[in-house]
């Protein structure tokens, strides 16, 4: 059966639009609890947590009356990252977490990300379960008081862990926090190390989330470290699950770059578990060829960090991620985690003593292209036979030496098209093909 809310991470949408109200909020936040108390009656007590977003306090305590109503106790974390509610679950046995966000969209987007009370979010399944109940939901809910417990300080706490004081004393680091959720934490963390940090996206005002800052757009980040003198740079996303880097030239590194330096790190210290990288479909093929020649294996999932979660699970992996920047380093972090990642990232070039622009060339890339086009209504693909046409066509002429990606974003209304080959020319010429054909077949606005 297919969800009709949930999409691949999470409730996603336009603040007061078809779907996002705080009505359907205060429903959603009913029907969760309903069904996460009657998998853990005992754990009542649910965390919630926002990013900055000015729709942010209204979500965040519709769903807190809800889940009140269904015979929840709701606490409030207030702004904090999605990976510290991930956390804040974990540590305290809590039951549930919620994060009020939309992560990398516009401010004028939100979004309701459930956890479960091992930190871990929810399955399709569990998903599918909830929106059963939702028909079920009162109209409304009694107001309620919410506790507010400030977890930021052991957040910032356990991240500081990973090195000893004084570790980055000497280094300078550029950091765009998005305007986002990060802003109380990762400057705070970088500079307890002793690094000297240059602050971009640090003023958040309610409407100025992701807004020309963050992972999604690494201009400014870039073109501050092309000054010179940075030995890098760090983007996050709005509620700080993902990050970009930039080395101290002023190019960047994608979660694929990230992934190969970590994975190859700990191959040769005989450190990865499983000796296997999870990745998603939408990985680049050069990820594999490296982990393989290293000695490791690649496992892929769909797109989703949840899917990489539950496959790095079943495979006994701890190390997996995604092309956009979502790093899941499980043996130190209960979720992705964007500034857990980066300070991974920075342990392996304080350890082998090289530049970020050396490490990177360890991932050669095969040539690739993508696109997004902004779709009306999603269509199945299997029912846009031009589309489908010409995919088959590419995956024949491609064979061994590339592939085809083509899906339906999880939180957007846009059609997502990715060719690998063996020549740029090849690959533009066949990106050119599949976005024809998706415009022959769908309404692309």
């Amino acid at each position: 059966m297919k969800r009709q809310y949930f999409g691949t991470d999470g409730v996603r949408g336009p603040y007061g639009g078809p779907v996002l109200t705080d009505a359907f909020a205060e429903r959603l936040g009913f029907a969760a609890g309903k069904f996460l108390l009657a998998q853990s009656p005992e754990r009542r007590r649910v965390f919630l947590g926002r990013d900055t977003r000015a729709s942010g306090p209204a979500l965040l305590e519709a769903v807190a009356r809800g889940m009140a109503a269904a015979g929840m106790a709701p606490v409030s974390l207030d702004v904090l990252p999605t990976p510290a509610v991930a956390l804040a679950v974990a540590q305290n046995y809590a039951g549930p977490g919620v994060m009020i966000t939309a992560s990398h969209n516009p401010a004028e987007d939100n979004g309701i990300k459930f956890f479960l009370p091992s930190g871990l979010k929810l399955s399709d399944a569990e998903e599918l379960a909830i929106e059963a109940i939702l028909p079920t939901a009162p109209a409304t809910a009694p107001a309620v008081v919410l506790p507010h417990l400030d977890f930021a300080a052991d957040y910032r706490a356990a991240v500081g862990r990973l090195f000893p004081p004084g570790a980055l004393a000497g280094w300078r680091i550029a950091l765009d926090t998005a305007h986002g959720a990060t802003v109380g934490t990762s400057p705070a963390v970088l500079r307890g190390f002793g690094a000297a940090v240059t602050l971009l996206g640090g003023a958040p005002d309610g409407r100025n989330i992701n807004a020309g800052v963050g992972s999604e757009h690494p201009e400014a980040l870039v073109a501050l470290v092309c000054q010179g003198g940075f030995r890098l740079g760090v983007a996050h996303d709005g509620d700080g699950d993902r990050c970009v880097l930039c080395d101290e030239t002023g190019a960047l590194l994608d979660g694929d770059e990230i992934l190969t330096i970590l994975a190859l790190h700990a191959l040769r210290a005989e450190k990865l578990k499983a000796r296997t990288l999870v990745v998603t479909e939408q990985s680049n093929l050069g990820v594999d060829a490296a982990i393989a020649m290293a000695g490791g294996r690649v496992c892929r999932t769909p797109v989703g960090d949840r899917y990489v979660m539950e496959r790095m699970r079943s495979e006994g992996a701890t190390l997996g991620g995604e092309s956009s920047g979502h790093v899941i380093c499980a043996d130190v972090a209960a979720s992705g985690d964007g500034l857990v990642a980066a300070l991974m990232v920075i342990a392996v070039m304080r350890e082998t003593g090289r530049p970020l622009s050396e490490l990177r060339q360890q991932l050669r890339k095969f040539p690739q292209r993508s696109s997004a086009l902004k779709v009306q209504e999603k269509i199945p693909l299997e029912n846009v036979t031009a589309l489908r046409d010409t995919i088959v066509a590419l995956e024949r002429e491609l064979g061994a030496e590339g592939r085809v990606l083509v899906r339906y974003s999880g939180t957007e209304p846009k059609l997502r098209l990715l060719v690998e080959g063996p020549s740029d020319s090849i690959v533009d010429a066949a990106l050119a093909r599949l976005e024809t054909a998706a415009r022959s077949g769908l309404q692309v606005v």
